[in-house]
C-alpha cells in the first residue's frame, strides 16, 4: 500500500500545474513585498547618494596605501600638487590620479601612478586594484565594476639624489646645505 501512496504521489509531482495552480502562484507573486532593495544605498527607508569627490578620495588614499606606489598622477598633476603645497593653508589633494564614472549602483575607476624602480609593475597593480575594490566597495556600497591602472612614470633612486634648494645648492637628507 505504501508503493501505491508513493507512486500516486510521484505522478502529481509530474502534471503540469493546472491554471488554477498557476493563478494561485501568479497571486503570491504579486502578493510579495514590491520594493526589494537593489543595493544598500537604496533602501525602503530611503535612498543614500554619494559625491562623485568621496569616491576620488577614497580610490586615491587606497591607491597610495600599496607598497610600490611613488606618487599618484601624470608630471603635470605631480607639478601642480608640488605648488599647491606651498600655499599656507592649502590641503593635500588626495584624490589626485584618479578619475571615475559613476552611477547609483555601481562605479568604475582609473588611476594614474608612479611606480618606484625596482617593484613589480604587475604586482603593485594587481595589489592597487584589489585594495581600491576592498576600500571602495567597503566605505560606499558600490560596485566597482573595473579598476584601470596607468603607469605614467618610473621613480628612480637617483631622482632623490638631485635634490636642490631654491639657491640652486644641494641639500642633505636632513636639509643641511652641502658644499
Amino acid at each position: 500500500m505504501a508503493d501505491d501512496q508513493s507512486t500516486a504521489a510521484r505522478r502529481v509531482a509530474a502534471v503540469p500545474t493546472t491554471g488554477e495552480e498557476q493563478k494561485r502562484q501568479a497571486e503570491q507573486v504579486r502578493e510579495a513585498p514590491k520594493y526589494q532593495a537593489a543595493s544598500p544605498l537604496q533602501t525602503d527607508q530611503g535612498n543614500t547618494s554619494i559625491a562623485d569627490t568621496v569616491v576620488q578620495k577614497i580610490a586615491g588614499i587606497s591607491a597610495r596605501e600599496v607598497p610600490g606606489v611613488y606618487a599618484m598622477g601624470n608630471a603635470a598633476r605631480r607639478a601642480f600638487d608640488q605648488l599647491a603645497e606651498r600655499i599656507p593653508g592649502s590641503q593635500t589633494n588626495a584624490s589626485g590620479g584618479v578619475s571615475i564614472e559613476k552611477g547609483e549602483k555601481q562605479t568604475a575607476i582609473d588611476v594614474t601612478v608612479v611606480v618606484e624602480y625596482g617593484a613589480s609593475i604587475v604586482d603593485v597593480s594587481n595589489n592597487i586594484r584589489r585594495n581600491i575594490i576592498s576600500a571602495v566597495e567597503r566605505a560606499t556600497g558600490l560596485e566597482v565594476l573595473e579598476v584601470n591602472v596607468t603607469v605614467s612614470d618610473v621613480h628612480l633612486p637617483t631622482d632623490d639624489d638631485a635634490d636642490t634648494s631654491s639657491n640652486g645648492s644641494k641639500t642633505s637628507s636632513t636639509g643641511k646645505e652641502l658644499e
